[in-house]
């Protein structure tokens, strides 16, 4: 009984400390993964086209600026490249931005099934009207639902945006066709500035 009694506290320690490891390897994991979200010597360029496509934003309609100046914060993707034939996906690299701060870095993935064909580029902020919405945003994983809209940036678009538990998305097309551009289903990591 007292050897039972032996393998079972053994094996229970050793259970305790693997799964301990695999926790910190996990976590640490993690860590690592949100660092690497846009690498190093990237960065420059992303914050100078980020820059640059936000100013397209405010040509085609200052009335961003005001939604902007009332946000906690943003995200901006200068450029998106989508495209499709029946399975469509879309990628881009972002930067986020908390009081006019770059706070990190972010990449944006999303996959589409149904009807569609084409291609196209586009640029697309996300603006965080709450700090409840930035920090979700922020923990990493965060996902668009599928009933989430934007609006397509053009003329006198501004006010248009729609806000969703404190989330309004806008995309300017830069390139290309694609009958209709969707955001729902788009999921997002982040990475703290380091």
């Amino acid at each position: 009984m007292k050897m039972k009694k032996f393998y079972l506290s053994t094996c229970f320690a050793l259970l305790m400390l693997f799964s301990g490891k695999l926790l910190a390897q996990e976590e640490g994991a993690k860590k690592d993964k949100a660092k690497d979200v846009v690498e190093m010597d990237e960065r420059q360029e992303l914050k100078n086209d980020a820059k640059k496509a936000l100013e397209a934003f405010k040509a085609k309609d200052n009335g961003i600026q005001a939604h902007l100046d009332s946000a906690a914060g943003y995200a901006i993707f200068p450029n998106v490249g989508k495209g499709a034939w029946i399975l469509g996906g879309a990628a881009g690299n972002g930067i986020v931005y908390e009081k006019g701060k770059v706070v990190g870095y972010t990449e944006l993935r999303q996959i589409d099934v149904g009807f569609q064909i084409g291609g196209q580029a586009f640029s697309e902020i996300i603006i965080f009207k709450t700090e409840q919405a930035l920090n979700e945003f922020k923990e990493g994983n965060f996902e668009l639902e599928g009933s989430a809209s934007a609006v397509i940036w053009d003329k006198g678009k501004g006010e248009a945006i729609q806000f969703q538990d404190g989330v309004g998305v806008a995309l300017m097309p830069k390139a290309g066709a694609m009958a209709g551009i969707s955001v729902g289903g788009q999921k997002f990591n982040y990475g703290e500035v380091q």
